[in-house]
């Protein structure tokens, strides 16, 4: 009897370890993450209305993956700050990161994308047609805010340029923060929504408990 309660303790203790691995590493978050309380202040505030059309975009106009020192440009960041560990500086050659969107773990910089949380088209279609080249080559390449995480290529390029009326990340658990990342780096950055687009983010964010 007392070896069969030590297996089912031992079989416990493992299946509680294998669900820990599961789970996304803190690396795995963007910087400056609002509360869900702050997400749905911002979301209140921002302009609503119809998307402006593609007429004159290019993502070369908005220059992305800019030098930022020591030998080292944006993607290297964003690899090295949203990674377990990694080998390398600039560039990475190997490591371990948690793709937050699809709950998949890679270990070849070459499998992972740097995703902008709100795509260049999206930002092009919300208000960024205006934009200088130098403020769109900084919401390119936004590292003081949500905008930029490292994911998986293969759900990065499932997204494309879609807003969260049409696309939402795979991965139920990701609902809440991908709606916080992407109401924040809208309102960061002075752009507008959508009727749709708003309506799901107020279903992604309703599933916040934080």
């Amino acid at each position: 009897m007392l070896r069969k309660s030590m297996m089912f303790v031992f079989a416990l203790l493992l299946s509680l370890a294998s669900f820990q691995f599961d789970l996304p590493s803190a690396s795995a978050i963007p910087p400056e993450t609002p509360s869900k309380s702050a997400a749905q202040t911002q979301l209140n505030s921002l302009t609503v209305e119809p998307e402006s059309s593609m007429s004159g975009y290019s993502r070369d106009k908005f220059p992305h993956w800019s030098g930022q020192g020591s030998g080292c440009d944006t993607r290297q960041l964003v690899l090295q700050r949203d990674a377990d560990y990694y080998s390398g500086t600039c560039p990475v050659t190997s490591g371990k990161w948690y793709s937050y969107f699809d709950g998949v773990i890679v270990n070849s910089p070459s499998e992972i994308d740097i995703d902008h949380v709100v795509p260049l088209a999206e930002a092009w279609r919300s208000g960024a047609s205006s934009w200088t080249t130098e403020k769109s080559r900084e919401f390119a390449n936004d590292l003081n805010g949500p905008q930029l995480i490292a994911v998986t290529a293969s759900v990065n390029r499932s997204k494309g340029d879609q807003d969260p009326s049409t696309w939402q990340p795979p991965r139920a658990g990701a609902h809440c923060g991908y709606a916080k990342w992407w109401i924040n780096t809208k309102y960061r950055w002075d752009l507008s929504l959508q009727s749709a687009e708003k309506s799901s983010l107020q279903t992604m964010l309703n599933s916040c408990s934080y």
